[in-house]
């Protein structure tokens, strides 16, 4: 049978605020970290400012999947919640196995009709897919048409790119993925990074200092957004939240005629990666 109520389930790295996700109805497994004085649970009893403290302390923190009970427990939940049909998009699968864990599960219940997919992104790339998908719920849009049409189309139409302060934790913890290594630092240089195309981590610009920082990323959002008629916008930051108010100003500024914007702050899983004085911005094409 064609599920009738459907859920939303994502993971602590689309860096969606409490209020926005409760509002919406979105479920999120917490993604776990592992310190040195234990494991904590991402969102939950661990946030990213703790991360960056630890991180300029010396230690780097490591990151795992969901935990399987998490991933269940979620599960349970929307089912009492009354639900038949679960939408779940998770952080990039060239980033993390979560997709892959959560898929697995997803097999093994037969209480609920679950699709699960790769977003191909993470942060607020990943964040604004389930927003989006939160408000054509709304509207009546059906299980067939979300799971068939509107879910990959906002996969392929959701554009995020970040700046990062410094490329040492990317190294250290071995996700560089696609992205070009660099000593920046001493020269103020700041990579601009977004996801490739198999989902991993890529390089897309460089710019010096941080004023030529939010210009760059009003840039790259504006030629992703090409003419599109009908568009959201986003911003996050981790431990930059000035600056995002900033880029925030100027990006509505430069694509006024958005249908929403949202801002977040970067979780502590991708703070783990990326550190602190990060500043990201996307463009989300709905037609």
């Amino acid at each position: 049978m064609t599920p009738q109520k459907i859920a939303l389930l994502t993971d602590s790295c689309a860096d969606l605020p409490p209020r926005l996700a409760e509002e919406n109805h979105i479920r999120i497994v917490p993604l776990r970290i592992l310190c040195g004085d234990g494991e904590y649970r991402d969102g939950v009893d661990i946030r990213a400012a703790d991360i960056y403290a630890r991180l300029r302390a010396g230690e780097l923190p490591q990151t795992s999947l969901p935990a399987g009970q998490d991933i269940a427990d979620a599960f349970d939940a929307i089912a009492a919640d009354g639900y038949d049909g679960v939408i779940a998009v998770m952080l990039s699968g060239g980033l993390s196995g979560t997709y892959n864990t959560v898929r697995l599960l997803a097999e093994e219940r037969k209480d609920l009709t679950i699709r699960v997919y790769d977003s191909v992104s993470g942060s607020l790339g990943t964040g604004m897919m389930v927003l989006q998908l939160a408000e054509d719920i709304r509207r009546g849009m059906g299980w067939d048409e979300l799971t068939e049409r509107r879910v990959p189309w906002l996969i392929r139409n959701t554009f995020p790119f970040f700046s990062v302060d410094t490329l040492e934790y990317l190294q250290k913890g071995g996700r560089i993925g696609k992205v070009t290594a660099m000593a920046g630092t001493v020269l103020q240089i700041k990579p601009i990074i977004t996801f490739a195309a198999d989902g991993q981590l890529q390089s897309i610009a460089k710019v010096r200092g941080h004023n030529l920082v939010i210009r760059k990323l009003i840039e790259l959002v504006t030629a992703s957004h090409s003419g599109a008629a009908r568009y959201n916008l986003a911003v996050a930051n981790g431990g930059a939240p000035a600056e995002m108010e900033v880029l925030r100003q100027k990006l509505t500024e430069a694509l006024p005629d958005y249908d929403h914007i949202w801002s977040g702050e970067l979780d502590g899983t991708l703070s783990v990666y990326i550190g602190d004085g990060v500043l990201g911005a996307a463009v989300q094409r709905l037609e």
